[in-house]
């Protein structure tokens, strides 16, 4: 793009066309990776991936490729990465112990960011070995999208196993993502990781979108200085990856991510006021290292904190905040550095990013030990009724009586409320908890789901963290098992 225009907008409009898809698209990919064969999803997509840029690659090298033709062909190759990512980094539960899980996630994710750094910069030099820029992005483009057939071959070759296979029917497309947005608006703790996600992002892309304009107007380099300069980014990528599990060991993940944000507002200084190269390289290395070091934070927070049924769908969210911060900071920085200057938006981004530290770090990720989100009881029985809805059936009603001592009525309150919220997450559209004005030991709590099958889904969502908190409100409880009661909205017949 830098060889084809010299607008600073069309060139950081390359971050947009690259993070726009999975803003759109990231929620349904994580609903379909959740209802469909993660395995055969993903070599879908790797295809239409090599077909994309297959196509770039050939209009490159005939000469008829224009700026907003590679925008949109960028487009297209980022719509498989958003439907592909979700599924891609959702099977990683599948192929190590749950004891390895934190590690193998951190370690996937700094994969991901090594790659997104290394590929620019390997782009870059790629190009710059030619003598035409347009003959050296095209052989470039050609030999990207034979490297997706090594992706396709190894998937190909995989023997799928999943963790859980419910005997349930699949969920419909619309009713997967609304389950999956309800999932997070009653879960605190990955609200917390998305905002956070965004902010840093947010400011954080501006070292991205306008490197090459740096490289090209203020170091006055073309396109190699642009891959040297990714490649520094590589180059603190690889350094985090490798170092990022001793790191986590030594440094709570709430101090990395704001150590993280200091190097960034650092880098986007020396990038606005610095044109000696070697500064700028050591400054980049840095940022590399702090980047990977972030985004595999977040995600492993993300992955760790939601049960395997929703984790495609919660990894799909996490990915439409993150790139939605990207292509929002992509436009606004490069429409900033068009309008007045690149000085002027590097600054103003790093002003900005310095004022929003107190905000974000008012939403804490997780410290010690993950909850445990293996199921309950995968495939729990139906329950033993007379009366046999049908799926479709409903909506539900469940009450469940408790007797409670006057005494034990706080305890039990405040327990029986942290129960809410997961009832609400897996399935329940709403939920009360009622006193007997005749008989104040005698507590009721109702909850109502959308359908009978509905209510079966979130019977087996139940994980074992879950339990505990079930467990708990259920101490209080005096004499036999609590009295639960399945009802089905009677319908009006005859009319």
């Amino acid at each position: 793009m830098a060889v084809l225009t010299t607008s600073p907008l069309l060139i950081a409009l390359m971050q947009t066309a690259a993070s726009l898809p999975v803003l759109i698209l990231g929620l349904p990919a994580g609903a379909t990776a959740d209802m469909f064969d993660r395995r055969r999803l993903l070599i879908f997509w790797q295809t239409w991936m090599l077909i994309s840029v297959a196509i770039l690659g050939v209009l490159t090298f005939a000469g008829v490729i224009s700026p907003w033709a590679l925008l949109a062909f960028t487009f297209l190759l980022n719509i498989g990465a958003a439907m592909n990512n979700p599924a891609w980094q959702a099977i990683v539960p599948e192929l190590v112990p749950r004891e390895e899980l934190s590690d193998a996630i951190a370690l996937n994710s700094a994969g991901y960011n090594l790659a997104r750094a290394v590929g620019p910069a390997l782009g870059g030099l790629g190009v710059a070995a030619f003598i035409s820029a347009a003959r050296g992005a095209s052989v470039v483009f050609l030999i990207n999208s034979l490297s997706f057939l090594a992706v396709i071959f190894v998937l190909y070759q995989w023997r799928r196993k999943p963790l859980y296979k419910s005997s349930l029917p699949a969920e419909r497309l619309s009713g997967s993502m609304r389950a999956g947005v309800r999932y997070l608006v009653h879960a605190p703790e990955l609200q917390a990781i998305l905002i956070r996600a965004f902010l840093f992002t947010l400011f954080a892309i501006a070292v991205w979108a306008l490197l090459a304009v740096v490289a090209q107007h203020d170091l006055h380099r073309g396109a190699m200085a642009y891959g040297i300069l990714n490649g520094c980014l590589g180059l603190g990528a690889v350094a985090g990856a490798s170092s990022l599990a001793k790191v986590r060991q030594r440094i709570p993940a709430n101090a990395i991510v704001l150590c993280a944000c200091g190097v960034f507002i650092a880098t986007l200084c020396v990038l606005a006021l610095v044109h000696f190269v070697w500064i700028v390289m050591l400054t980049l290395i840095a940022a590399g290292f702090a980047w990977t070091s972030v985004t595999s934070t977040l995600n492993a927070a993300v992955q760790l904190s939601v049960p395997d049924w929703v984790q495609a769908r919660a990894l799909g969210l996490y990915q439409t905040i993150f790139m939605g911060g990207m292509a929002g900071g992509s436009a606004l920085w490069g429409e900033l550095a068009e309008r007045y200057s690149t000085k002027y938006a590097l600054l103003v981004a790093a002003g900005a990013f310095a004022v929003s530290l107190p905000l974000s770090a008012k939403f804490r990720l997780r410290q010690g030990a993950p909850p445990d989100m293996s199921p309950y009881h995968f495939n729990r029985p139906v329950p033993d009724v007379q009366l046999t809805p049908l799926p479709e059936d409903g909506p539900v009603m469940v009450t469940i009586e408790y007797l409670i001592s006057p005494e034990e009525y706080e305890g039990f309150t405040n327990a029986i409320h942290q129960l809410r919220r997961v009832r609400m997450r897996d399935g329940a559209v709403r939920w009360g908890v009622y006193r007997d004005t005749a008989n104040p030991g005698r507590l009721l709590e109702t909850f109502v789901t959308e359908s009978w099958l509905e209510f079966l889904r979130e019977r087996e969502r139940m994980t074992a963290a879950d339990r505990v908190i079930r467990d708990r409100v259920r101490q209080f409880h005096h004499g036999p098992e609590p009295v639960v009661s399945y009802m089905i909205y009677a319908k009006q017949i005859g009319r």
